[in-house]
Formats: structure tokens, sequence, C-alpha cells
């Protein structure tokens, strides 16, 4: 029988509800029932239970994993709690599915962000351990110095954050505009570590993670392609908290 049972924020991703970190969110707010009870942390989920959020039903999955790029737009929030946020992602984008977005762009910034109804694929792109490049074109408000490019490329104490960044790559594309290469994920983690710096970021553009590149208009979003999920499955493979079965997902190739 223990085989049969599972943790409750692992069903719910694996139902592609949401990922397991935003469940524990709504397990602790309170917003999920297992058998019209408010479960404790940690809670299993055993065969036959009806585990709800908000009320809705969520069942087990029974179709396949969808994987959408999108650039997103200045002035969108990457949040899938609709009744917080007017100008969220979800209600932008409009899925027929329901899907979330793995990671954050800060509502100030645009450009290239995944979501997924696969909920298990999520920690294996985001943890910094695992090493998964994500790269942005910035600008700032004055010209940009060497010491600056070698000060951001070291690392910086983040002190509001109470985190050193790691080394990454930096590269001064021209007077006011510079390139930057994470691994981390750390909130507002350019612009915090600009403002160290003495500089304000203008504007800020993602524009890859890992081996997607952004490619569509501002707004629009596409699935990703069957060779750029094939890379990406590689790339993860050797990467902590995935889901096995997304190996054998084939994306489907309509486009927005």
């Amino acid at each position: 029988m223990s085989e049969d049972l599972k943790r409750l924020n692992k069903y719910l991703s694996e139902a592609g509800y949401c990922s397991r970190r935003a469940a524990d969110r709504l397990i602790e707010a309170g917003r999920v029932t297992i058998n019209d009870a408010i479960p404790e942390m940690g809670t299993k989920v055993a065969p036959g239970d009806v585990v709800k959020v908000d009320g809705e039903i969520i069942g087990e999955r029974k179709q396949d994993f969808v994987y959408l790029a999108f650039n997103k737009p200045v002035g969108i929030v990457c949040t899938t709690d609709t009744r917080v946020e007017k100008d969220n992602i979800i209600d932008y984008i409009n899925y027929p599915k329901r899907i979330f977005p793995i990671g954050r762009l800060d509502k100030p910034s645009e450009g290239l962000i995944l979501l997924t109804d696969d909920g298990d694929i999520v920690n294996k792109i985001l943890r910094a351990s695992n090493n998964h490049e994500k790269e942005y074109i910035v600008t700032v408000d004055q010209p940009i110095s060497q010491t600056f490019i070698e000060r951001m490329a070291g690392g910086i104490y983040l002190e509001e954050l109470g985190k050193h960044t790691n080394k990454c790559k930096v590269k001064k594309i021209d007077k006011f505009t510079f390139s930057i290469i994470l691994t981390q994920g750390l909130n507002r983690q350019i612009r915090r570590m600009c403002e160290y710096c003495n500089y304000d970021v203008q504007t800020l553009k993602r524009i890859r993670i890992m081996n997607i590149n952004l490619d569509i208009p501002v707004g629009k979003y596409r699935e990703l392609s069957e060779a750029e999920f094939k890379t990406l499955n590689d790339l993860i493979s050797n990467s902590t908290k995935t889901f096995e079965a997304s190996a054998n997902h084939t994306p489907r190739k309509n486009r927005r």
C-alpha cells in the first residue's frame, strides 16, 4: 500500500497543476484539501482520495506534457495566481490547458520564459547547483567600464539577500549595453548586482535558457521543437529533481 502513496505536492505537480514549490505554498495557505479536509505539509495521497484546490478537483494526468517558449512583454507578471495580478502571464497567454512558468522574469523585464504543465521538470532547470545557463542583454544608465565588467563577473555579495552571486560570464556589447550569462536565479539578481556597482538597469531582456533561444516576437509563444526538447532533455539528464517520463514526450508543432 505504501508504494501507492504519493506526497501531495508531487501529486499536484504530476497532475500538471503547478510546480512542487508552488504546491507547497498552496498547501501552507490552506487552499488544498484531501477528501474535503485540509491536510498538513507532507501528507500523502492514497488511491481513491479526492484532491481539490480552491474547491476544484485535481485528477491524474491523462494527456501529454506541454512545453512553451514565450517572449514575455514588459509589464506582465510571472504568476499563476490570477486572483491577485491582473496582468499575469496565464491570462495573457490564455492557453487552453493549465500551464505555469518555469522560473520568473521581473515585471519590468522582457524576453524568454518557458511554461509547462510538467511539474517535475521545473527543479531540474531552475536549481543553481545544476549550472544551467540563462543569458541576458542589459542596458544601463551610464558608460560601462572594465571595472564594472570585472566586478559583475567576479561575483557580488548581495546584503539584502544574504547571498553571494556566483562567478558568471559578462561581455560588453557597446557603451551602455552588456550581456551576462547566469546559472543562478536570485530575486532581481542582475538589477541588484548593477545597483551594487552604482549602475541602474534601463532595459533587461532574457535571450536564452540553456539551448532554447529567443526567436519569436514580443507577446507570442511557440511549442518547443522536437530537436530543442531532445537537447534540453540531454542537458538535464544528470540533474536532480525531474520526471523521467518527460523523455518520452513528443512536442506538438502548432504555433501562435
